[in-house]
């Protein structure tokens, strides 16, 4: 790829361009017009419309403006004579320099004065255009001389041809341009760079296939959003190997890294060449460090440097109490810091620290991983404390491979080794390697064991008993090892038998095995039973914070899995307040946020579901796709569970692409289970049946939450696939979850089950209703009792309760059986209500649950817009006239949709389509 067009500023040296030659931009169709469709609608008005005399696309380097000239060459077609034309920096010293190829072809009796030149040129342009309609595009990278806009000023006033300029800034263009952009003869388009959503449909383009949300984030972040760097970055990501397409979905297989890449180094080398020396140090200290305090920066250099590179868009500076500064193209830091060389490195870094290493207790997750990256680039030896402290962020930011990598820097000995195998279990844990975990946690010796303090030795055993929950074979020695671990906290206690109080050490150690205790438990779905013990744990007035709010959290879990939904609500909205007062307890958030998703699913809060699912924060852009990959997961199961199938499925089948190249814990299996019911929703059997043979083939274990939401979501893709033995199993599991207490999980179950169930069913479904709380509870009973009595309006109150919580396949079901019911009893009224709400679910519910037995098929997409505009009052003439069909055909659809619905007249349409 040429760097030209791709340069920051630098333009091409020659003046003007051949009727043949493509405007100033990369060749090639325009990929990136997808993005710009009303930028292209816009620029074609501006060239169709009477009055105008054409466009003018503004807009900063790379934007794309050269490309969306060309598409809107291209969408104009052949019946449009198109002329090219450039004027490069030195076009305002050349006489006629965008103008010369034409000049050329003048006959000399043209050439004896301004005037006979541009009444030659004008002429020469009509003839070419041979009567079509004549679109110049002006690609301009610096002045024009005053001749060539003379010449352009007459063919635009003429009539001859209308103008399509393009130009970083309106001042680049000639004064007569500023005067017709104020009278509105020209039309401005100004372009910015790409936004998220832009980026994923250039992407879209560009590669011709589905795209993972992390590959849009991590590349719109890295090049600001440029299309033109965009383009660039993902060549360079293809030939690399790490732009990848995994199951028809281009992901990306690890961290970007910019060794090597060619065309981007170009560019950057580019700008480089026009910084000054203090700027390029500034850039190769921000390119190590990725973010330094304004105040440390202004003492190594100028003020005025620095004010100065931001004023030129180089850095940026946040608004948090430290103002940190950052470049504010991350891509410049990644290239620049491939040129460095290792004693550079530790040059800047040593400079920076000022022979002070930073205190790692007094530093953020983000920034100890930044430090440990620049040290461990520099090749640099990484004390053990902040090694330790690095494995232990890199853990909380997801991020196992650099955990192990930092973990890997203890050595056996050191006061740092036993905490680094707990990171380093749980970075294999994170990775879905249990054994892996369970070794390294085996590798402490127990003479090293002895040695441990009583908090030390809290945690291993807290970590040992993590790991053996994931291994089957080990999970029935949990309640044993930690057993083993209270008789040795208790032989520690006086002779006087006094229990230590918190915040004394060993207090501080038995309140963390008691938690893994309640884990354990929790682990396994014993949530009745430990309820009360909960509560005792999680009183307001304990001092010891994580042990409170952890058990708090359990609470909140073992609530809403045993009925108590509105109780788990409530108490999910009292944490989420005092989280923000606990966050030095570490992984608490994470945990409260995994909790709380699990608990509005079971609720049927899915639509707040969402809002857990938030935007990867600025300050992670460049970490790893498990984030990216757990959120479109996240995502993917709500919408399953609301009934909408297509919605889920471009999540899926995207976190599905990028958890096959890098599997986590148990989330390959959610993923498999839920795209197995989201084709089934669509009716896609298929499709269903190939994602449950590959749960089947996907061994992994997981906790009793986890595996009760993969399992319902398999069984239920099952019951949509009209799968015998999946609906005895789900009410076999029903059963078997309300004799432990779980009596949400028994009702979500069995009302999945219970799509074509018995009185008996129905009747255990109300039962298992009453022991439950919230409008998830009341939907089932409503749905229970309506289908047992076979009572239209109790299903058809069911079905606007699930109307409140968005879930479109319930109110589907309530919907087709009130139409039945309401049709047998000779409830018209009811029947229409239903009928009406049940057509407006087939655009997001594609396969009913329940098709009506006696009722008509649903309305097509012309019936339900011919009843809409009938019940609006037009007449069928009106009605004709705007759909562009004969009064018959008209006449012809409305008699259907009365049959359908069971109305007489237009006035009973009002409110029912």
């Amino acid at each position: 790829m040429s760097i030209e067009p791709l340069s920051w500023g630098r333009g091409s040296a020659s003046q003007d361009v051949g009727l043949g030659t493509p405007a100033l931009g990369t060749p090639g169709p325009q990929w990136s017009a997808p993005a710009r469709s009303a930028n292209l609608e816009t620029v074609r008005t501006a060239l169709t419309a009477e009055n105008s005399l054409g466009v003018v696309i503004t807009g900063g380097r790379g934007v794309g403006k050269s490309s969306l000239a060309r598409a809107a060459v291209t969408d104009l077609g052949p019946e449009v004579w198109s002329l090219q034309l450039r004027s490069g920096p030195s076009g305002s010293t050349t006489p006629y320099g965008c103008l010369s190829f034409l000049l050329a072809r003048l006959p000399q009796a043209y050439m004896g004065s301004p005037t006979a030149i541009l009444r030659g040129i004008t002429s020469l342009i009509r003839s070419d255009a041979a009567g079509r309609p004549c679109v110049i595009t002006l690609d301009t990278s610096g002045p024009i001389d005053e001749l060539s806009a003379g010449v352009l000023l007459n063919v635009l006033l003429t009539g001859t041809a209308k103008i399509m300029a393009v130009a970083p800034r309106i001042s680049d263009l000639p004064a007569d341009f500023h005067w017709l952009l104020t009278e509105r003869r020209l039309t401005e388009v100004r372009l910015s760079n790409l936004n998220e959503l832009q980026t994923r449909q250039v992407l879209l383009s560009l590669l011709g296939h589905r795209v993972s949300a992390s590959l849009v984030t991590t590349y719109h972040r890295m090049v600001g959003g440029n299309p033109l760097l965009l383009k660039a970055l993902v060549t360079e990501q293809q030939l690399s190997g790490n732009l990848v397409l995994s199951d028809s979905v281009w992901t990306l297989r690890d961290k970007v890294v910019l060794e090597g890449a060619a065309s981007l180094d170009d560019i950057v080398r580019s700008r480089w060449s026009r910084e000054t020396p203090e700027s390029r140090e500034v850039i190769e200290m921000l390119s190590c460090a990725r973010r330094v305090e304004l105040s440390r920066l202004t003492a190594i250099y100028s003020a005025d440097v620095v004010a100065d590179m931001e004023d030129g868009g180089l850095l940026e500076i946040d608004d948090s109490d430290h103002r940190w500064v950052s470049l504010r193209e991350k891509y410049i830091g990644d290239v620049v810091r491939t040129w460095l060389s290792i004693a550079r490195r530790r040059e800047l870094r040593a400079l920076l620290l000022g022979g002070v290493e930073p205190d790692p207790a007094g530093m953020t997750v983000e920034e100890l991983m930044a430090f440990a990256a620049w040290t461990h680039e520099c090749e640099a030896e990484l004390s053990p404390a902040l090694a330790l402290s690095a494995a232990e962020a890199a853990v909380q930011l997801f991020d196992p491979r650099f955990a192990l990598t930092y973990a890997d820097l203890l050595h056996r000995g050191g006061p740092e080794w036993v905490p680094a195998q707990r990171q380093k279990a749980a970075a294999y844990l994170q990775l879905d390697m249990p054994d892996q975990a369970l070794a390294a946690l085996d590798d402490i010796t127990a003479p090293e064991l002895d040695a441990l303090d009583v908090g030390e030795y809290a945690l291993v055993v807290a970590a040992k008993a993590r790991v053996m929950m994931r291994l089957p074979e080990y999970r029935d020695n949990v309640p044993a090892l930690l057993d083993e671990a209270r008789e040795r906290l208790a032989a520690g206690t006086p002779a006087d038998g006094t229990l230590p109080a918190w915040p004394e050490p060993a207090a501080a150690a038995a309140n963390r095995v008691a938690l893994s205790g309640f884990e354990y438990r929790a682990f396994t779905g014993d949530y009745a039973a430990l309820i009360p013990e909960l509560e005792a744990a999680a009183d307001p007035a304990n001092p010891d914070t994580g042990y409170r709010m952890h058990a708090a959290i359990l609470l909140m879990t073992s609530l809403v899995f045993t009925g108590r939904e509105m109780d788990a609500l409530g108490l999910m909205r009292q944490l989420g307040g005092q989280i923000s007062d606990a966050s030095h307890v570490v992984g608490l958030r994470e945990r409260y946020t995994k909790e709380s998703y699990t608990v509005l699913l079971l609720a049927g809060q899915w639509r707040r579901c969402l809002d857990f699912l938030g935007p990867q924060s600025a300050d992670e852009p460049y970490r790893l796709p498990y984030g990216n990959a757990s959120s479109e997961l996240g995502a993917g199961i709500a919408y399953v569970f609301s009934g909408r199938g297509a919605a889920a499925l471009d999540l899926l089948i995207s976190a599905g692409a990028q958890l096959e190249l890098q599997p986590v814990q148990t989330a390959l299996r959610f993923t498999y289970a839920a795209t197995a019911l989201a084709y089934a929703q669509t009716g896609n059997a298929a499709q269903s049946r190939k994602y449950l043979a590959k749960l089947q083939r996907t061994t992994a274990t997981s906790s009793f939450a986890d595996e009760s939401i993969i399992r319902f979501c398999a069984l239920v893709a099952g019951r949509w696939l009209n799968d015998a033995d999946a609906v005895a199993r789900l009410k076999e599991s029903a059963r078997g979850h309300m004799a432990a207490g779980r009596h949400t999980l028994a009702g979500v179950e069995l009302l999945a089950a219970t799509v074509n169930g018995s009185d008996a069913d129905f009747r255990l479904l109300e039962d298992i209703a009453g022991h439950r709380q919230g409008p998830l509870a009341e939907i089932s009973r409503l749905i229970a009792l309506g289908t047992r009595t076979k009572d239209a309006k109790t299903l058809l109150a069911g079905g606007e309760l699930a109307a409140t919580l968005e879930l479109d396949a319930v109110e589907a079901r309530c919907m087709a059986l009130a139409v039945d019911f309401a049709r047998q009893d000779g409830d018209s009224i009811s029947a229409r209500t239903a009928q009406a709400r049940l057509d407006i679910l087939a655009a997001t519910v594609a396969n009913l649950p329940i098709v009506p037995s006696s009722g008509s098929p649903l309305l097509t997409s012309r019936e339900r817009q011919i009843a809409r505009l009938a019940g609006r009052g037009a007449s069928n003439r009106d009605i004709a006239l705007e759909m562009g069909v004969s009064v018959r055909t008209v006449e012809g659809h409305l008699y259907q949709v009365f049959t359908k619905l069971g109305v007489t007249s237009r006035g009973d349409l009002t409110g029912l389509v």
